[in-house]
């Protein structure tokens, strides 16, 4: 039993759900942080740019 539920969740969190599952947080906390004056759109950029990156990732 132990071995279908993790056949099941390896087969779930494949490459694509699981880049999404670390970058959909980051980037909702980019879109937070671009609402503050001066330094928020520059950090925005990083941010996005790195979940980018992590969405390149091969899994």
């Amino acid at each position: 039993m132990k071995l279908i539920a993790v056949l099941m969740l390896a087969l779930v969190l494949n490459g694509c759900v699981l880049t999404k599952v670390v970058t959909v947080p980051l980037r909702v906390g980019g879109a937070v942080v671009s609402v503050v004056p001066v330094v928020g759109n520059a950090a925005d950029a990083v941010i996005d740019t790195t979940a980018d990156a992590i969405d390149l990732v091969p899994l």
